[in-house]
């Protein structure tokens, strides 16, 4: 008796493609996100990074009105919630903005330019708060901090 085999072999023709296809999906998955895909989210985070750090010190330089007695003005800042899916912070440090993320390749700074009669520039912004500039002071100098809104006690 001769056996007949030749129905099994489109079974196992199907079964060898499924396993090729999947083979190749599982190794172009793994090409993108061990390599093109972080290193794609890193240089948008940068980028986003940089932006939110640039148009908050715009916002802290144009929160400073004009020489003027009595001055307490709160001005709030838009933030992006998240860079590269995490909360940051964005503190001051010698007049400089500094974005602080939890991923090292997310760095960004951006230098405040403040008239002279500003004594001092202190504190620092959470993502997840609704951010807000705070410019007290007289003529005789100013103050400015960054805070959270809800730090103001009602105010703003």
């Amino acid at each position: 008796m001769i056996s007949d085999d030749r129905g099994v072999t489109p079974a196992v023709g199907k079964a060898l493609e499924v396993g090729i296809v999947v083979l190749f999906v599982g190794a172009m998955t793994t090409a993108l996100y061990g390599g093109a895909v972080p290193d794609y989210r890193d240089a948008v985070g940068t980028e986003v990074g940089d932006r939110a750090v640039v148009a908050a010190a715009e916002r802290v330089e144009n929160a400073v009105p004009p020489a003027a007695r009595g001055v307490r003005t709160v001005h709030g800042v838009d933030l992006p919630r998240s860079i590269r899916g995490e909360n940051y912070r964005i503190a001051v440090e010698n007049r400089t903005l500094v974005l602080d993320h939890p991923s090292p390749a997310v760095d960004a700074r951006a230098r405040l330019a403040l008239p002279e009669r500003v004594d001092s520039v202190d504190g620092a912004w959470r993502s997840s708060d609704d951010t807000v500039v705070l410019v007290t002071g007289d003529r005789g100098g100013l103050s400015v901090e960054l805070t959270a809104r809800e730090h103001l006690g009602g105010e703003g």
